[in-house]
């Protein structure tokens, strides 16, 4: 059985601008970075303004396990299996993180024959745009660190700078460091620390950006951190968004490439869902809207974190809302939810797939409060047997939901027409009536509860003595009519990864709130999440290699 990058590597690809000429992109309209890769125009974004957009998918999934569902393969078959329907589609997905290519979970463009190209390309350094907010970000360090060591004329207070540096990798030795050390010709001495490039502010904003203007807006809103008189300091204090937004001009530009199948895709940004807000950016998913029929986009990790968090926090700044929601489940996850080992997932256990049932059940009625259909598609492992998929296509049909087997990583589209099929019926019988979970004029109190409570499923919420400080503080300042962004960990609907399942009558802690006026949200951290993750014993990099012509090996 060939590996996901020898597939990628068969298929003979075809020019970018005979890609999405079926689309209406023409050479002029694009930046090309070589033959298979480019990024939009913000001339032809700017003529599609009164386009009128097309269909939204949103594709999300159960709680994972630590390889992942297949939620990017599922995403990429299905809008390849939709234009087989006759059906104009394209994709919008988030670009890779070296942290987990580097790491364990892989990459962001898809599997088998469902896939993105130039995977390879795709996976590791793109047309720069980590690069781009990594230098952006630590731009605003130095220019930090500089004003400290020139005088300090804002006043600011080293001890309480809540800006830290990033890097694109799993790097748990830089979380907390010192810098600064060595003599006054180095700057002023503090503690600091390194978060992984995706959980970046900057990362955020680029992907909640409208346009050049806005991005410099948001970027001159960050909170950088605040005075010995405890009053904030933002970028626009320092003077320096121009700067910032400069490094980004490139960047902030959607870049376009093709799935296997000639599927146009827009992949563009690349928050994590389980530290940030888990999607891609409003700019590509608006513009994959004003072109096609039908926009597939995905949303990080399980319904509980990404979905939940494009449904409160992108959806309102894009077009419109989702038409209908694909929850990708997996009957290994289901396995895992119902009490097997990780090390026993690929024996048949059609009990376990039942008891583990309760874990999809809470993440559809999680999706229906929002007011969204909801349709499951069962990605299909070589190790998943007859019963256990009947099983669970009949719990699902116990709960009024469609649930279609998707078979698009070893049959490409045509595994996923089913699916297609289903989805299209779903959103032509039904209107959504989405709504957001809560009113962001809430205290930040009782928006945390309302999503523990009604999305969790937990009984109560515990705030430390930080955390209660900060929200007097947030009130204070003007920040607490924001939504909030929950950073927890992805494996459970509570904060304890271990709590498999469908848990109830459980206390999630809120230990410490940070501030993203820019990106325009508050980050509840929980639990042990990390915002720099570390690498497993036996990393994926292990694997990796490259020939002598160049070509890569062992990228998954």
């Amino acid at each position: 059985m060939k590996s996901d990058i020898e597939i990628a590597q068969s298929v003979a690809l075809k020019p970018i601008t005979d890609i999405v000429d079926k689309v209406g992109i023409e050479f002029d309209d694009l930046e090309l970075y070589g033959k298979y890769k480019a990024k939009l125009s913000f001339d032809k974004i700017n003529s599609l303004k009164d386009q009128k957009p097309g269909k939204l998918i949103l594709v999300t999934a159960i709680n994972p396990t630590p390889a992942g569902e297949g939620k990017s393969t599922v995403t990429i078959g299905l809008a390849d299996a939709l234009n087989q329907l006759g059906k104009k589609t394209m994709i919008a997905l988030r670009e890779p993180s070296l942290g987990p290519v580097m790491g364990i979970k892989g990459g962001a463009a898809g599997g088998g024959y469902a896939q993105v190209l130039p995977m390879e390309d795709i996976n590791l350094h793109f047309t720069g745009d980590m690069h781009a907010i990594t230098t952006a970000n630590n731009a605003l360090s130095a220019l930090i660190d500089n004003h400290l060591h020139q005088g300090n004329e804002l006043g600011i207070d080293q001890r309480r700078i809540i800006w830290k540096r990033v890097v694109d990798l799993n790097d748990r030795a830089l979380r907390h460091v010192t810098i600064g050390l060595g003599s006054p010709i180095n700057g002023i001495p503090r503690e600091d620390g390194f978060d992984i490039t995706v959980a970046s502010e900057i990362m955020a904003i680029l992907c909640l950006a409208t346009d050049i203007h806005d991005l410099k807006e948001r970027l001159a809103n960050i909170i950088i951190g605040y005075r010995f008189d405890r009053t904030p300091v933002y970028v626009r204090d320092l003077k320096v968004e121009g700067a910032l937004t400069l490094i980004l001009k490139d960047a902030i530009k959607p870049n376009l490439v093709q799935t296997i199948y000639g599927t146009p895709t827009l992949v563009h940004g690349g928050p994590f869902a389980n530290i940030a807000h888990g999607c891609n950016s409003v700019l590509a998913t608006s513009t994959a809207l004003r072109l096609a029929d039908y926009t597939v986009t995905e949303a990080g990790f399980g319904a509980d974190l990404g979905a939940e968090k494009f449904l409160n926090i992108k959806t309102p700044n894009l077009l419109k809302s989702p038409d209908a929601v694909v929850i990708v489940a997996t009957i290994r996850a289901l396995k895992m939810h119902g009490g097997i080992a990780k090390d026993n997932l690929s024996e048949e256990n059609v009990k376990a797939v039942k008891d583990g049932f309760a874990n999809l059940q809470r993440h559809v009625e999680n999706i229906r409060k929002f007011g969204l259909p909801a349709v499951v598609a069962i990605n299909e492992f070589i190790s998943d047997t007859p019963a256990e998929i009947e099983a669970l296509k009949e719990l699902c049909a116990g709960i009024d939901v469609p649930a279609e087997l998707a078979s698009v990583w070893a049959k490409g589209a045509e595994g996923g027409l089913d699916l297609a099929r289903s989805l299209v019926n779903v959103v032509e019988a039904e209107t959504s009536n989405y709504k957001t979970l809560y009113d962001n004029d809430a205290s930040i109190e009782e928006k945390i509860e309302t999503i523990v409570k009604n999305i969790y499923g937990g009984r109560s919420v515990v705030f430390s003595a930080q955390a209660k400080n900060q929200i007097k503080q947030f009130k204070e300042n003007g920040w607490d009519k924001l939504p909030i962004c929950m950073a927890k960990t992805q494996y459970s609907f509570s904060d304890n990864p271990n709590l498999l399942g469908a848990p109830d009558d459980f206390e999630i802690t809120i230990r410490e709130l940070v501030p993203k006026t820019g990106a325009g949200f508050i980050v509840a951290l929980t639990g042990n999440v990390m915002t720099m993750p570390g690498l497993p014993k036996a990393p994926a990099a292990l694997n990796m290699d490259v020939s002598e012509d160049g070509t890569a090996i062992g990228l998954f």
